[in-house]
């Protein structure tokens, strides 16, 4: 930033290039500078980026399965997946241990969950019954996992929860509003 007349920008790793408020720049208009944040139009649609921060219109070119996801008005990622096939709406979790998933759900994607080990949970409701079971194929965009351990809760529980028995399996990178997950194995 240069006080909230301008800002430095780099693209693609190029030489870095000042840019005023008001001017165009390969495609970029900077719009706002100040509070340690410069207001950018890409494609028509207004960013606020912060100082250091990287940004990437489009996923990095990569050999190995990914998805980007945005994050909605209250800086929840809510992504659409599935299990076993069926699709199902995940809300990641980073505090689940486990894929969890609503009896309502398991009962839909025909998961026999009775059979799993039972045990209990604790909600925001209270504590309810929970069983362990193991769930032959989660996706999420193009990353696809086969044995992923998941829990079904039978009350308390209103959307699926993208737990860690997934997202260790993935490198996690938040730019801003956005989070990248590329699978590592």
């Amino acid at each position: 930033m240069i006080g909230d007349k301008a800002a430095v920008f780099a693209l693609a790793g190029g030489e870095p290039k000042t840019v005023k408020v008001g001017q165009k720049w390969s495609g970029i208009t900077l719009i706002a500078v100040g509070r340690g944040q410069a207001t950018v139009e890409m494609d028509g649609k207004q960013r606020v980026l912060q100082i250091g921060q990287h940004y990437r219109a489009t996923a990095a070119a990569s050999d190995r399965q990914s998805v980007t996801l945005s994050a909605d008005s209250r800086g929840h990622f809510v992504a659409e997946g599935s299990v076993n096939g069926q699709s199902v709406r995940f809300l990641v979790d980073t505090g689940a241990t486990l894929i969890a998933l609503p009896a309502a759900d398991a009962r839909r994607l025909k998961i026999d969950y009775l059979k799993g080990a039972r045990g209990t949970v604790h909600t925001a409701s209270g504590p309810a019954p929970a069983y362990r079971v193991r769930l032959d194929v989660v996706k999420l965009g193009d990353i696809e996992m086969n044995g992923v351990e998941g829990m079904v809760i039978e009350q308390g529980l209103e959307m699926a929860l993208l737990g860690m028995s997934f997202l260790n399996r993935v490198e996690m990178r938040r730019e801003g509003q956005l989070m990248m997950l590329i699978r590592r194995f």
